[in-house]
């Protein structure tokens, strides 16, 4: 007898599409991907506040220049030499008005003087630490003015005192300069700090 095969045709007893089912349980993170590329840079801050100013015996920083545009005759034996002219005075450890050097920062520094002659007059000076002479600037009477010029490297300690004395002897000691340019120069600055 023939071999009989039913046949169904699906998509007669397809039915409707049922509802959406609950959401299923989340699965394990995956790798961490790579880095983005860098978004770009926000706008710029305001301003901060002021912070308070430092301890001057903190700073490791000492340097002064200053000069003179005055002449100046000695008119006692023993006489500072002033300045009138700041070129760097940091931290204002140099004091202007005694024409002395105040050091805040102990170590070693270095120090020099330039000063113009005056001709026919005698120029007779010291770098002073504290109450010492240490080095001597000395030109004697001469029908040329010049150029002179003393260094020395001193160790400091905390308010030791570094400035320019000038001697009177017999004879008028004085130091050339004018109004308009400046001869006269004292210079210093730290080399090494004692704490570093």
């Amino acid at each position: 007898m023939p071999e009989i095969r039913t046949y169904i045709n699906m998509t007669i007893l397809k039915g409707d599409k049922g509802d959406r089912g609950d959401k299923g349980t989340p699965g394990k993170a995956g790798a961490e991907g790579p880095p983005g590329s860098r978004g770009p840079m926000g706008p710029k801050g305001t301003k901060g506040q002021a912070g308070s100013p430092g301890d001057a015996c903190k700073t490791q920083h000492a340097a002064f220049s200053v000069g003179r545009r005055k002449a100046l005759h000695s008119v006692d034996y023993y006489q500072a030499l002033v300045f009138d002219t700041v070129f760097v005075n940091l931290h204002e450890h140099f004091n202007m008005f005694k024409g002395k050097f105040y050091c805040y920062v102990p170590g070693v520094y270095f120090f020099n003087v330039n000063i113009h002659t005056w001709n026919f007059k005698e120029t007779y000076m010291h770098i002073m630490h504290n109450d010492q002479e240490k080095v001597i600037l000395y030109a004697q009477p001469s029908e040329r003015s010049i150029m002179q010029s003393q260094s020395i490297m001193l160790s400091l300690e905390q308010n030791d005192e570094v400035w320019v004395r000038l001697y009177k002897r017999e004879r008028e000691n004085a130091v050339y300069s004018d109004d308009v340019d400046v001869y006269i120069t004292f210079n210093g600055y730290i080399i090494k700090p004692s704490l570093e």
